[in-house]
C-alpha cells in the first residue's frame, strides 16, 4: 500500500471538446470532492494555462446539482487550449511557474484530461516534479473524437461523434433519394490522420441506409479513382453519397483539400476544411448530377443530444479511476480502456498506461478493416465500432431543451 499523499488537486481539459468529456471532468471532480486525501479541488480555466496564469476555479464551491449536469453537457466547460510546452530539460519556465502555483496552494494531484498532445504536457509536467523531488500525482484522462490515442482500444468522445456521424449519414442518404433526378452528395468528417469518424459513416449502412464510398488517410488518394468510384455508382444507382475524411491525401503526402491554410493550432498542427466542396467541384466537372459538399464540423464534437451512453458512462468511469488509481499511489499514467467480453457481451476494462508510451504516439485504423479497394469498410470495422454508439443519453430538459451545467467559477484566490 501506498504511503497517503495528502493535499489539494488540480483538473484540466485540454484540446478539441467533445460532448463527454464534461462526463470525465464530472468523475474527476465527484470523486476527488469524496476523496478523504484530496482537501481541496480546483479546476483550471483554459487548461494548463489557467495554472500559469493562477486563474483556478474552486469546485467545492459548485452545487452538487450542477456538477451533476455536467454529464449531459457538451463542449469543455472549464475552458480549453492547445498550449505546447517545450522539453523541461530545455525550457523549464512554464515548469518553474506551476511548481510555484502547485506549491501555493499545496496541489498533490493533478489530472489533465486531453488527447495526443494532452498527454504529452501531462508526461512533461509528471517528470519535472519527480526530477525537482515535489510529491505530485500526475495523470491522464484520455478524450478524444478522432479515437486516435495509442494504447487504448478507443476513447471518450468517439462513440458519441460515431454515432452523429452514422446517424447523420443515414438522414442524408434518405434526403440523396427524395427526389427522381441524379444526386451526389459528399460529406465532409473529421481526421487528419487517422480516419477513425469517416469510418463510423460506414456504420449507417450497417442499417441499409449509408454512404456508398467512404475514403480515409489511411489510404493514400488517387482523383481519377475517385472519379471513376463515383462514376461507376452513379451509373449503377442514379445516387450517390461519399464519406470523406478530412485528412485524405495523395501518395507524396500533400493534403487533397485546397481549403489548407497556413493557420495552425498551438502545436503547429494545420488547419482544414473545405474539401467536401473541393470535391464536388471536380465531381461537377465529370457528371450531370446534382452535386453537394457537406461539411459536418464542429457538430461532429459537440451534439450531447445523441451521445452515446456507453460513451458517458465510460467518460464518467475514466475520470474516476483516474482519482482512484492517483490516491492509491498511482502517477505518470494515463487511463485506458481494454475491451473484454463478459458473458457474450463487450465490456470495458480499465487500464493504466505509462504517459511516456502513449504522448505524441497515433494508433490508425487497421488496415485489413479497410476492403481491398481502400473506399469502405469491413465488417471487422462494423463490429468493433458498433458497441460503442449504444444506449441513450438521460437528457434533463427544461421547456423540451436541454438543461446544461450553468457552473458558478468562483475563482481561487
Amino acid at each position: 500500500m501506498s504511503e497517503k499523499l495528502i493535499g489539494s488537486c488540480i483538473f484540466g481539459q485540454s484540446g478539441g471538446p467533445t460532448a463527454v468529456i464534461n462526463a470525465s471532468a464530472y468523475g474527476v471532480i465527484k470523486t476527488a470532492l469524496e476523496a478523504e486525501e484530496i482537501t481541496k479541488v480546483y479546476g483550471a480555466s483554459y487548461g494548463i494555462k489557467g495554472v500559469l496564469s493562477d486563474r483556478l476555479y474552486v469546485m467545492d464551491e459548485e452545487d452538487p446539482e450542477e456538477l451533476r449536469l455536467l454529464l449531459n453537457t457538451p463542449s469543455s466547460e472549464l475552458g480549453s487550449c492547445r498550449y505546447k510546452m517545450a522539453d523541461p530539460e530545455v525550457d523549464d519556465t512554464d515548469y518553474k511557474r506551476i511548481l510555484e502555483i502547485f506549491k501555493k496552494y499545496d496541489v498533490r494531484y493533478f489530472f489533465y484530461n486531453g488527447g495526443n498532445d494532452s498527454m504529452d504536457t501531462c508526461n512533461k509536467i509528471s517528470r519535472y516534479m519527480e526530477s525537482v523531488g515535489y510529491p505530485c500525482r500526475v495523470m491522464g484522462v484520455p478524450k478524444t473524437v478522432d479515437n486516435d490515442l495509442y494504447g487504448t482500444d478507443h476513447c471518450p468522445g468517439f462513440g458519441s461523434a460515431a454515432k452523429l456521424i452514422a446517424t447523420t449519414c443515414m438522414e442524408i442518404s434518405k434526403d440523396t433519394n427524395v427526389y427522381d433526378n441524379g444526386v451526389i452528395n459528399v460529406v465532409e468528417i473529421m481526421g487528419r490522420h487517422a480516419g477513425w469518424l469517416a469510418a463510423s459513416a460506414s456504420l449507417a449502412s450497417a442499417y441499409g441506409f449509408g454512404p456508398d464510398l467512404v475514403y480515409l488517410p489511411e489510404v493514400d488518394f488517387d482523383m481519377d479513382r475517385f472519379l471513376r468510384d463515383v462514376d461507376r455508382v452513379y451509373k449503377e444507382k442514379g445516387k450517390v453519397l461519399v464519406a470523406v475524411s478530412e485528412g485524405i491525401h495523395y501518395a507524396d503526402g500533400t493534403f487533397v483539400s485546397e481549403a489548407e491554410t497556413s493557420a495552425t493550432d498551438g502545436f503547429g498542427h494545420v488547419q482544414l476544411g473545405g474539401l467536401a466542396a473541393m470535391l464536388a467541384d471536380a465531381i461537377r466537372k465529370h457528371s450531370d448530377a446534382k452535386v453537394r459538399g457537406i461539411e459536418l464540423s464542429l457538430l461532429q464534437r459537440c451534439a450531447s443530444h445523441i451521445a452515446s451512453k456507453t460513451d458517458i458512462d465510460e467518460a464518467f468511469g475514466a475520470g474516476r479511476e483516474a482519482v482512484r488509481q492517483a490516491v492509491a499511489g498511482v502517477s505518470g499514467k494515463m487511463v485506458a480502456f481494454e475491451r473484454e467480453t463478459v458473458d457474450g457481451a463487450y465490456h470495458c476494462k480499465y487500464v493504466m498506461l505509462p504517459l511516456d508510451t502513449v504522448a505524441n504516439y497515433e494508433k490508425k485504423i487497421p488496415s485489413e478493416w479497410i476492403n481491398e479497394e481502400g473506399n469502405g469498410l469491413t465488417e471487422e470495422f462494423i463490429d468493433y465500432v458498433r458497441p460503442l454508439v449504444q444506449g441513450e443519453p438521460d437528457l434533463p430538459l427544461v421547456d423540451s431543451m436541454p438543461r446544461y451545467a450553468n457552473l458558478k467559477k468562483v475563482l481561487a484566490k
